[in-house]
């Protein structure tokens, strides 16, 4: 059969290194991968020819980068080159590095410059590189919210955290070009859309000028004239600091979005209407509520096909849906990737420059449904199910092979929608705000 779609198909291992105070929990470890040379050759029979891969800093120099461990990298990404897969190397995935620096450190920033250089060297033909996957989800969470270490609950933090991540990812990338002069930098950010109630309007286009600012201060867009220059400067940003991205930006090679049910949020006010969800204060209200907007029925979600445009008629940059997951039924997590495959051939059909689509999850999730604070609390399966001690094909494994081998996949459970796209979805039956 002639494969007629043109969207790549990438993969990626779940791989998050996460610090809650002093505890460490490596996704690595929890589904068996740090163990199992063979899992590369599964994903090798699938037709990947790209992946997501780390080779994160807090486990290859875990107690100085004087003393690292290069046994596992160099085993994988050694059988990887055997196998002719492309490895998209990630040094720092929603973790706060090892323990001898933080994400709100200053020694944040030249020390994973370092160890990138460190990486680059010791594999010189690695052309793709995400230096610090998510940088303003994990500021988020790291700082603004107080979920994962340092556990920051407050803005100064979080923009601290932020501009620290982006200038560890530029001071990486020039040390990995020094080294390798194609390399090419795949930044990757779960983008999102805040709505809300008309109360909210301020705290609502607050956060979507926020949700832009791993690419803007990439791209050194983020001058005197953005809307949040006064909100970094008067959150203890230098101008300096800015200004250095203003004159030597690092626009990404590939801007990876990320895309998850919970990605666009509903912001209302109105407590009462909502028992039992907590209530947080934002830099324009006091209390409101945070709930995912396809669980609202008084609110309709934009998707991911108008992000995708509008990230485009933004940048203009190549682009790429860099994680897709979905933990549910079998037939739940099939719709999910058809209709996201079917996005990204539609984009790129009509002149999005939309490169390929990551089947996130290979070997599935632990916990993140409660954003890890709680580990061995649930798993969600991806293509393969390690529940079993082996990784197990799931009814995503047939669909991802005919995807790669084919360009397409038919399956009767394709034709119906999604819960996403059901009534069910709707928690919050509230009147229109």
């Amino acid at each position: 059969m002639i494969k007629t779609a043109t969207v790549e198909i990438w993969g990626g291992v779940e791989c998050t290194c996460r610090r809650i105070e002093d505890a460490y929990s490596d996704q690595l470890v929890r589904n068996g991968h740090r163990d199992r040379l063979d899992d590369l050759d599964r994903f090798a029979e699938l037709g990947l020819r790209t992946l997501r891969y780390p080779i994160l800093w807090e486990t290859v120099a875990p107690d100085s980068l004087d003393d690292p461990h290069w046994e596992w990298p160099d085993e994988r990404l050694g059988y990887l080159q055997t196998l002719g897969i492309e490895p998209i190397v990630g040094l720092v995935h929603h973790g706060s590095g090892p323990r001898y620096t933080a994400l709100d450190q200053p020694t944040f920033a030249p020390g994973l410059a370092r160890y990138a250089r460190m990486v680059a060297e010791r594999y010189p033909w690695v052309k793709y590189y995400t230096p610090v996957n998510e940088p303003l989800t994990t500021a988020r969470f790291s700082g603004l919210y107080g979920i994962w270490y340092p556990h920051g609950r407050d803005d100064r933090t979080f923009v601290r955290i932020l501009i620290n991540e982006l200038e560890a990812t530029r001071l990486a990338m020039l040390a990995i070009r020094e080294v390798n002069p194609a390399a090419q930098l795949v930044q990757t950010e779960d983008l999102g859309q805040a709505h809300g109630t008309p109360e909210l309007a301020a705290q609502v286009e607050f956060e979507n000028h926020r949700r832009w600012l791993t690419f803007d201060i990439l791209c050194g867009r983020l001058t005197p004239a953005h809307p949040l220059w006064d909100y970094l400067r008067s959150n203890g940003i230098e101008a300096a600091e800015l200004q250095a991205f203003i004159d030597q930006p690092l626009p990404p090679e590939v801007l990876g979005i990320n895309h998850y049910v919970t990605s666009e949020r509903y912001l209302d006010e109105r407590l009462a209407l909502y028992p039992g969800q907590p209530a947080i204060s934002g830099r324009h209200h006091s209390a409101y509520v945070d709930l995912e907007v396809l669980r609202v029925a008084c609110a309709e979600p934009v998707g991911l096909e108008s992000l995708l445009r509008e990230t485009w008629e933004r940048y203009q940059l190549p682009l790429a849906i860099t994680e897709s997951h979905l933990g549910c039924t079998r037939e739940e997590q099939l719709r999910w990737l058809h209709q996201t495959w079917q996005v990204a051939n539609r984009l790129q059909a009509s002149g999005v420059g939309l490169r390929a689509l990551t089947v996130w999850a290979l070997l599935g999730t632990f916990d993140w449904d409660n954003l890890l604070t709680s580990d061995g609390a649930s798993y969600e399966p991806g293509v393969f199910d390690v529940r079993g001690g082996l990784p197990r094909p799931t009814a995503l494994h047939a669909m991802v092979q005919s995807l790669i081998r084919e360009g397409q996949y038919t399956h009767p459970v394709l034709a119906g929608l999604g819960w996403w796209q059901r009534d069910v979805r709707f928690y919050w039956l509230t009147e229109a705000a």
